[in-house]
Formats: structure tokens, sequence, C-alpha cells
């Protein structure tokens, strides 16, 4: 039929019909330039896995069930040899597995894993981590929220006990330790909810902005584990980006890490003791300005002597000898990491540290007269930091 033939009220049906599927055609066109522009659209997880077998049938399972916004899942694999590798192909047959040759901790394979992500967004997932349904699309809700937000982590609880907090963030306390909030809280009196800004967030689960994670250095791969997380905060903070805690977003945490995770009440690990003792001085020297380890050099050498009686106590102070020795012989390494921090900084220690409170595991401080102990050091810690403060780079 020609124009010609047409009637003016067919005509105008026919021509209001082809306006409507333009116009749904530039929408559809408009809704996918959208998508593609979105920077949360599509999501890399990355799962850091050591000898995990046990644990990566729930973390695979938990990250399934976060849908199609996971664009591409890789487990970086630190040389296992409980089979781990082949378990993530059958679990998971289009998970990627990248493999490293040794086992140099988490810090060197989460690096990895961002290096060979692509999307801007990363998720960063321990091996017992477990997300519940709905985690990352919360994550994202929150990271959308401000556009310095650099970090973003979940509420972690104990998968033996879902109704206790473990890890729900913190602040960065003076004296090189994360001033936890929630820890060993019931779920139910733990305070916060929704999206709180935090000082620093615990690497259990994490996402993150890769391209500027990766540009403030990545994990320092010195650490090993232990204190990682709160050297990455403090770049994160100290260059004027924001981390996030997301309360009702809950990550299920599992064994933790074998020789190192300290949970029941036993002998405390002596290579935990090894770890604190060198790592904690690596975030120290690195990251606080020398002015302020100068003011607060009484706290730090009165904490110190309370920490080396506690390894006397606990039969490890081979431990906390060889990590300062370590310390000490890595000039090289404490130089680069003084450089980096150094070159991201933007804000300085007195706006990015706080006095308190001193967290400690509950199998430590529930007894007696250690309680009370540890609650003069926590008040004698937060006085001076009321006195160093002004004074602080």
């Amino acid at each position: 039929m020609s124009s010609a033939d047409r009637t003016p009220a067919r005509a105008t049906a026919e021509d209001r019909e082809g306006s409507e599927r333009e116009a749904a055609g530039r929408e559809s066109a408009a809704a996918f330039a959208s998508e593609r522009a979105d920077e949360f659209a599509r999501i890399t997880a990355v799962v850091v896995n050591y000898n995990g077998a046990e644990h990566l049938p729930p973390c695979l399972e938990g990250l399934a069930a976060q849908g199609a916004r996971i664009e591409r899942t890789i487990v970086v694999d630190n040389a296992s040899t409980d089979g781990s590798r082949e378990l993530v192909r059958e679990l998971s047959p289009t998970a990627e597995v990248l493999a490293l040759a040794e086992n140099h901790g988490p810090c060197p394979a989460r690096n990895a894993g961002l290096r060979a992500a692509t999307t801007p967004w990363v998720l960063l997932v321990d091996n017992d981590a477990v997300l519940t349904a709905g985690v990352l699309e919360k994550l994202v809700v929150a990271a959308r929220s401000r556009p310095d937000v650099a970090l973003v982590q979940p509420r972690s609880v104990f998968a033996t006990e879902t109704t206790r907090v473990h890890y729900d963030g913190g602040e960065l306390h003076y004296v090189g330790l994360f001033a936890l909030r929630n820890f060993y809280v019931p779920l139910d009196r733990a305070r916060g909810s929704g999206t709180l800004t935090v000082g620093g967030a615990v690497s259990v689960a994490l996402l993150v902005r890769r391209e500027l994670v990766l540009a403030l250095g990545g994990f320092d791969e010195r650490y090993f584990i232990l204190f990682e997380d709160l050297d990455l905060s403090f770049r994160v903070r100290a260059a004027g980006h924001t981390i996030l805690s997301v309360e009702d977003a809950l990550c299920l945490h599992r064994g933790g890490t074998p020789g190192i995770s300290f949970r029941a009440k036993a002998n405390y690990p002596r290579s935990r003791a090894f770890y604190h003792s060198r790592n904690r001085w690596y975030f120290l020297d690195a990251n606080l300005a020398r002015r302020t380890l100068f003011v607060t050099a009484p706290a730090l050498v009165l904490y110190e002597a309370v920490w080396l009686a506690f390894c006397a106590k606990e039969r490890t102070l081979g431990g906390w000898w060889a990590g300062k020795l370590a310390f000490l012989h890595d000039s090289a390494g404490r130089r680069a990491a003084r450089e980096r921090a150094r070159s991201v900084r933007r804000v300085k220690d007195r706006e990015l540290l706080v006095g308190g409170p001193l967290t400690i595991a509950p199998q430590l401080s529930e007894r007696g007269a250690a309680a009370a102990f540890l609650r003069v050091l926590d008040r004698a810690l937060q006085f001076w930091w009321k006195l160093a403060r002004p004074l602080a780079g």
C-alpha cells in the first residue's frame, strides 16, 4: 500500500507506532550505553586460596549466589598441595585458576588477582569467607554513595556462631593496631547500622576500586599475613579516600589460617607472635611521620613492654625476637615502603589516628587480673594520645 492509499487515521496510527519503536530503540540503546558506562555493571571476584579444599565449596557457592554482576571469578592459588586447584575446576568450571609457584601469603595473591582483573571494581574474598545472599548488591549500593570510596567491607560473623560479630571494621590506633568495632560482640548488641565510614577495613572480604588500590601500591607483600589490611587502610585514608562498612551485609568467616589464627583458649602461636612483632613495626615505620613516632614514643615503649611480657608468658619470646630482627634486617624494604607512603600522603596522622579503645581478643582479656590490667593500659594509651595528638605529624 502506497502512502497515497493510507487514510489519515491509519497513517497517524502507523506513524505513532513507528515513533514508539524508534523511542524504544533509543531507550534500549541508552540503557545499554549506561550499563556499559556503569563501573559497577561487571565485577571480578578474586578468591585467595592456600590448601583450602574444605573451605572452597561454601566460598564458591556464596559467590555464585551473588548473581550475574560477577562477570569473572579468579581463584589465585598459593601452591596448594591438597587438591584445591582440581577441586575448583570441578566445583566451578567457569572459574579461572591462577596458580602461583610458591606460597608467599595472601598479599602477593591479592595483588596478582587485582592485576589479572580488568573490571573497575574487584571483590576480594579469602577462601574461608562465605558471602550471604545479596551482600555484593549492598556493597555496590554503598560504593555508589560517594565518589571518594576506595574500599567497602561487609560485616563478618563467625560461621560457627553466626550471632556473634568477628570483624566489623575499625579505627587506626596510633600504637600500630586496629581499634576494632564490635569485636566478638553479639550481633543483637552490635553498635551501628546501615553504611558507616570507618578508619580501616579487615581483608576477609573487600570490594575494592582496583586501579586506585594498585596505584597506592596494593597490599605490601613483605607482610605475608597480619597487619597488611591495616597498612593498606592507612594508605587509602592518608591519600584522602574513604572506607565503608556495610552493617547489614553479612559474611560468614570460617576456620581462619592454621597455625596463625587465634580463636580458642589455647597457647598463642609462635608464628603469630613473629608476624605481630615484625609487621606492627613495618606499619609504624612506613606510615607514621617521624614526629608522630617521637611524641608517642613513651606509649609505644609501654605497649611493647606489655607485649614482650605477654610473649614471655606464652613462651613465644623466640617469635618476638625473630620478628624484631627481621624488621631491622629489611632496611631496603623499609626505605621503599616509607617512600611509597610519603608519595601518596594527603592527610596528617593526627586526623587519621585514634587513641583507643585497645582491642584484645576475649580469650586474653576476660581473665580477671589480666582484664583489669588491660583496662588500665587502654586508659594510659588514650591519655597519652590526648597529650601527643596536637604535636603529631
